[in-house]
């Protein structure tokens, strides 16, 4: 233990003075000891000093050390209590443990088995704590007053979340790529009742289809070849959480089959498993694609898109929350700035226009992207300008170009059209180091549909350092 670290403080309670000493040479130096020969004397210095943990004997004079457990649990559940007892008792042992005791020892102890229950109590201790703070500044992250925006369709997102968060209802989140369907989820789950359970997210389209299944459902070993052992599956995990369902529109016909059922019976059988899985899982679906038309075209099931579809939550494109741009910006520059703990740093009036004038083909997954390399290129500045924002300057720039042509005849719509969309699909490749499906991903369109465009513009045909991307088993 370095001498900074303040030592553990270990509450005594027993009214035998020999064990208190023989207790005390025990513990010290490496643990603060505090002495108490009855009840009344041991619940008052807990209440005043707080002990990180208490050593309580189960018989004390003109009261009960279970009386005296369940007081100090009374107080704080927190702390934890080992009952130390003269007797072997069973039932004296069982009936502490039921009152919350977090171990039992029967004297005479064990020096080193002592010292083993209250290493490993503590260690405990300080894991369930620190579990704690995270999970609560998880909590914090995802509560409804850290979602950003002020624009009338977001305004309206944030009041249909504080609505139906606390409910089990399955909900749909639809909007392009980018656009934050995951953290709407999350601000979902972290409000609902269900937040200290937990919080599973998946990817339809980014696992092939030999696999979904398994990563939904789990697998039992030896149920095909390469089932080494058994897997546990994301609806199992996720059991009385929230299971969140990206880009649910890729799936096959027969997982949406499969999901379907698992939808109407709240249970599902792994692959290779006899017997029925029960489950309590709240789905939150999302999708970039119009289910609609895919239902419409025999793509997707209709039964399946009624029982996703309960509630739907349509997220608008960045382009579209004009005022949202500035705040969101500023956000995510004060973010890093606290991140790396810089002094602060702010945008000039221009920088903020020209983010505002920007289309944001990426959304917020973009926007996020574009902050964090101006506030690489703003070192040792204390503001934001727009010549720390190279991409998106350059797209303005081109932007104004192609309409001044245009408007004064030098050039066709359908070609600025075309060379407007050549610059975004260039610029977006060169940010992703020309890894298509994150380009794709970036865009908002498929990676066949991105291919395709850029043969037909052209792009990469005659640039051999860039070879053909072959179709990742996940994506990233």
């Amino acid at each position: 233990m370095s001498e900074s670290t303040p030592k553990k403080r270990i509450l005594l309670i027993d009214d035998e003075a020999r064990v208190r000493t023989s207790l005390k040479m025990v513990l010290e130096p490496q643990y603060d000891t505090l002495q108490a020969a009855d009840a009344q004397e041991g619940v008052a210095l807990f209440r005043k000093h707080g002990p990180d943990l208490v050593l309580l004997d189960v018989i004390l004079p003109g009261t009960d050390g279970l009386a005296v457990l369940q007081t100090l649990r009374g107080e704080n559940k927190a702390i934890p209590v080992i009952m130390l007892t003269g007797t072997k008792s069973v039932k004296t042992a069982v009936d502490a443990m039921k009152l919350g005791a977090a171990d039992y020892l029967s004297k005479p102890f064990d020096v080193k088995e002592l010292r083993i229950v209250i290493d490993r109590t503590l260690n405990t201790q300080s894991l369930e704590r620190e579990v704690k703070q995270l999970r609560a500044q998880v909590v914090q992250r995802y509560a409804f007053h850290n979602l950003i925006g002020k624009s009338p369709g977001m305004q309206e997102i944030y009041a249909k979340i504080e609505q139906v968060a606390d409910s089990r209802t399955t909900l749909l989140v639809t909007g392009e790529s980018g656009t934050g369907k995951e953290l709407v989820a999350k601000a979902l789950h972290y409000n609902s009742g269900r937040r200290e359970r937990p919080f599973i997210a998946l990817n339809c389209a980014a696992l092939p289809e030999t696999l979904i299944e398994s990563e939904l459902f789990g697998h039992e070993k030896g149920s095909f070849t390469d089932a080494t052992a058994r897997r546990i599956g994301q609806f199992e995990l996720a059991n009385s959480g929230t299971l969140f369902l990206d880009e649910i529109g890729d799936l096959s016909p027969m997982t949406q089959a499969k999901l379907l059922r698992v939808l109407q019976e709240r249970e599902f059988t792994s692959i290779g498993g006899t017997q029925p899985i029960k489950v309590d899982v709240r789905i939150i679906a999302a999708t970039n694609k119009n289910l609609d038309d895919l239902v419409r075209k025999g793509q997707f099931r209709e039964d399946l898109y009624y029982r996703i579809n309960v509630i739907s939550l349509y997220l608008p494109p960045l382009r579209e929350r004009g005022e949202d741009v500035p705040l969101l910006a500023k956000h995510f520059l004060a973010k890093r700035v606290e991140e790396d703990r810089r002094k602060p740093l702010e945008f000039t009036k221009d920088a903020l226009e020209l983010l505002t004038r920007y289309p944001w083909p990426g959304n917020i997954r973009e926007m996020e992207n574009v902050i964090e390399q101006a506030f690489i290129w703003s070192q040792g500045c204390s503001h934001v300008t727009p010549e720390h924002l190279p991409a998106i300057l350059k797209s303005d720039t081109r932007s104004s170009s192609l309409r001044d042509d245009t408007l004064a005849g030098r050039m066709s719509l359908e070609k600025a059209v075309m060379e407007f969309e050549r610059e975004i699909i260039v610029d977006a490749l060169n940010r992703t180091n020309y890894v298509q499906t994150h380009a794709a991903a970036l865009l908002g369109i498929s990676r066949r549909m991105l291919k395709y465009r850029m043969d037909t513009l052209g792009l990469g045909k005659s640039d051999s350092s860039n070879p053909p991307e072959p179709e990742p088993l996940v994506q990233e």
